[in-house]
């Protein structure tokens, strides 16, 4: 007998195994879709509706998958140019948009989670491929197909694509496996990648915050807390610093999912909640004194602005109960994040006006129409240094002038 698996999840058993445990599972796709960015259907009524358009008899539709269409009036709203270049997927391909230009730079249908390196110029991202496994589960050998993950790059000119790290686990005899790989977050020196996984062996781990070490070419486990089986997910670095890293703990109260953010400083081996219960997500100012991050909440998801030492709320972005995985532009005034119409995922910008903390946003402008993007893949955002305001100087220092008096 042939079953079908992607991967592996729960108390250091694979998925398999724990199927059969109804109450886990459910919670589990409910804490999955949440944290994987799947798309908000509460709150989809009315004009919001699937389908819905201007006119009642027309059904919008996706555009095919090798096209993003951007739209080329730019509404009033817009006063600021988009800077930098953005990241996104679409139909499993990972496409990059700069100066409001749509290429697609991968193609096979199976890329997902895209982020830049800290210089620009590679973008990490996670490829499956299709494998034969085999396992023992509750002491019956079975045959699998499996999607098996790896953690790739490729230069942001294109070209061939490298694997830094596989998710193929390798038992004894002829067991076959596969783990988790999902949301790459390269550090600002570029040494450290973040991956949410149960590797190297998910039979003794959840899918948690794990480290490679990319001089090494070594995985870290610091041990972070979690709620077993749930995990952790969304890593993300701090700006400005080299060993700070936010990342989720996917929490739960009964069967209601409660994802907290927490930060953990790798050199003092120290974690902190940042939020409360009910966010996701998250995304760092470029002086790393605030998070931008996805709201949860009986009506759906929406985007708002935390302080990083407070964990208080200082604006909400959006308010339509459909707009999830936000990220930072380093030139500050920006954030971009997917949000749905229907079942239409389109990326937005919300513009910031005036200064920290006491912003305002203006209206969202469309950066592409009717695209049809992944939603479990988040977008990312570089922008060169030349395209960021100049960052303040200490003022000299006066040396005082020797003294005259006798």
């Amino acid at each position: 007998m042939v079953e079908t698996c992607h991967c592996s999840v729960g108390a250091g058993v694979p998925l398999a195994a724990v199927l059969s445990i109804v109450g886990l599972f459910v919670i589990g796709i409910v804490t999955y879709a949440l944290g994987s960015g799947g798309i908000p259907f509460a709150g989809a009524t009315g004009n919001n509706a699937p389908g819905a358009t201007d006119d009642p008899t027309v059904q919008r539709t996706p555009t095919p998958s090798g096209i993003v269409v951007v739209p080329t009036a730019p509404p009033v709203a817009e006063v600021k140019p988009i800077p930098g270049t953005l990241l996104y997927v679409k139909d499993g391909n990972i496409w990059i948009q700069t100066d409001r230009t749509p290429q697609q730079l991968t193609k096979g249908g199976r890329d997902a989670m895209p982020t830049f390196s800290p210089d620009g110029k590679r973008v990490y991202f996670i490829r499956s491929r299709p494998a034969d496994g085999r396992w023992t589960i509750d002491g019956v050998l079975r045959d699998y197909k499996l999607d098996v993950p790896s953690l790739m790059y490729i230069p942001v000119n294109g070209g061939a694509a490298k694997r830094v790290m596989d998710g193929v686990v390798d038992g004894p005899g002829n067991l076959k496996w596969a783990g988790f790989i999902r949301n790459p977050a390269v550090s600002p020196s570029g040494r450290y990648i973040a991956v949410a996984t149960d590797l190297p062996d998910p039979t003794q781990s959840d899918v948690v915050i794990k480290i490679w070490d990319t001089r090494r070419d070594r995985l870290i486990d610091p041990g972070l807390s979690q709620q077993a089986p749930l995990g952790h997910q969304d890593p993300v670095w701090r700006p400005g610093t080299t060993d700070q890293l936010a990342y989720v703990r996917s929490d739960r109260d009964g069967a209601k999912g409660t994802p907290r953010v927490y930060l953990y400083d790798m050199s003092t081996e120290k974690t902190r909640a940042i939020t409360g219960p009910g966010y996701l997500h998250p995304s760092f100012s470029p002086d790393g004194k605030f998070i931008t991050a996805t709201k949860t909440s009986a009506f759906g998801t929406d985007v708002v602005i935390l302080n990083v030492a407070t964990g208080a709320e200082v604006l909400q972005l959006t308010t339509d109960g459909t707009s999830w995985a936000p990220v930072w532009s380093e030139a500050g005034d920006q954030i971009a994040y997917l949000h749905s119409s229907g079942q239409l995922v389109d990326l937005e910008v919300a513009q910031l006006e005036g200064s920290a903390p006491t912003w305002t946003v203006k209206d969202a402008v469309p950066l592409t129409s009717n695209a049809g993007l992944d939603g479990a893949s988040h977008p990312d955002w570089y922008v060169p240094e030349e395209q960021r305001p100049a960052k303040p100087t200490a003022a000299p220092t006066v040396a005082p002038s020797a003294s005259t008096a006798p």
